[in-house]
């Protein structure tokens, strides 16, 4: 009985970890990541769509991404939401592509992304550690 406890709480830890992986992965730094970008929602025909979904997303240099939308009618909504993101990005629309140049880091931005990196950590330890508690409740009763 104890084993199918610990197996369904051995999910819950893969499922924390991964999340905690997909939210650090989105954090900007001072280097190019699609990541950063590829869930942003894009209006697609009426409907919201992940610009990873929408167009092909390149990061050609250290600073530089590159959005190539599968039908360029699709620019347009692209570059709106990824303005209207609280990235604080600045895209470039050349007709054909998007990019986006990202500044270097300040010093001050620097400290914030340590502080912020150690709040999402903390949130992953309590999510383990609450789990790992539930389960050592039921192995209990």
């Amino acid at each position: 009985m104890y084993k199918e406890i610990i197996e369904k709480k051995k999910s819950e830890f893969e499922k924390a970890i991964e999340h905690y992986k997909k939210e650090i992965g989105q954090l900007r730094t001072g280097r190019a990541s699609a990541a950063l970008v590829e869930n942003l929602p894009v209006d697609y025909y009426g409907s919201k769509a992940p610009i990873k979904q929408v167009a092909s997303i390149a990061t050609p240099e250290a600073r530089l991404i590159v959005i190539s939308p599968w039908n360029k009618d699709d620019l347009i909504n692209i570059e709106k939401a990824i303005r209207e993101s609280q990235l604080n990005l600045n895209p470039n629309n050349d007709g054909q592509v998007i990019r986006i140049n990202l500044p270097a880091l300040t010093e001050e931005r620097r400290k914030e992304l340590v502080k912020v990196l150690g709040q999402k950590t903390e949130e992953a330890k309590v999510s383990i550690r609450r789990s790992r508690e539930e389960a050592w409740e039921e192995i209990q009763n």
